[in-house]
Order: C-alpha cells, then sequence, then structure tokens
C-alpha cells in the first residue's frame, strides 16, 4: 500500500471489528440511540502518519454507517479516535474517503 493512498476495500477481520467496537458509545451518544447490531462489513485503510480507517458498519435492517477511525503510531501510546462518520448508507453504497 502506498503511503497516503487508501487500500482497495476488504473483508471485515476481527480487528476491523475490534476497532468499530471501541467507538461504538461515541456514535451512540452522537447519534442518540442504540445499535443492537454493529458488525464491520468491510474496511479499507490509508497508511498516514498512523493509519486511518474506513469501516462499513451494519447497524440492523437494511442500515448501515461509514465509520473513519484514527489509530496512531504505536510509540504514541494514543487511544483509537473516531474522526467521522456517515449515516443513513445501504449496504452498496461505495466505502469511500471522507
Amino acid at each position: 500500500m502506498l503511503c497516503g493512498a487508501a487500500s482497495a476495500a476488504r473483508p471485515a477481520t476481527d480487528e476491523t471489528q475490534r476497532i468499530a467496537e471501541q467507538v461504538k458509545a461515541q456514535i451512540e451518544e452522537k447519534e442518540g440511540k442504540t445499535f443492537d447490531v454493529f458488525t464491520a462489513v468491510e474496511f479499507k485503510t490509508q497508511l498516514v502518519a498512523g493509519t486511518n480507517y474506513f469501516i462499513k458498519v451494519h447497524v440492523g435492517n437494511e442500515e448501515f454507517l461509514h465509520l473513519r477511525v484514527f489509530k496512531s503510531l504505536p510509540h504514541e501510546n494514543e487511544q483509537l479516535s473516531l474522526h467521522s462518520y456517515q449515516g443513513s448508507k445501504t449496504k452498496h453504497d461505495e466505502l469511500a474517503y471522507f
């Protein structure tokens, strides 16, 4: 992967699911609701001074969210950071840089 370029979308992994779960409470607070379903289905990464994760998350019914989560470099000892997210997405919406 090139530094700065986003990777191709690929199926979510256990690590991707853990990352999504770590920011779930922040999203629930912003949305004012809780999600019984919160399943990462695919993701892209972007290598910067750390890693941006773009994650498509199924939140029930036909509803999806796109998350942008920043993971700092290991030596920085920082928490994962929810940079932003997009709601009102569908299963077929392309996971793109935002």
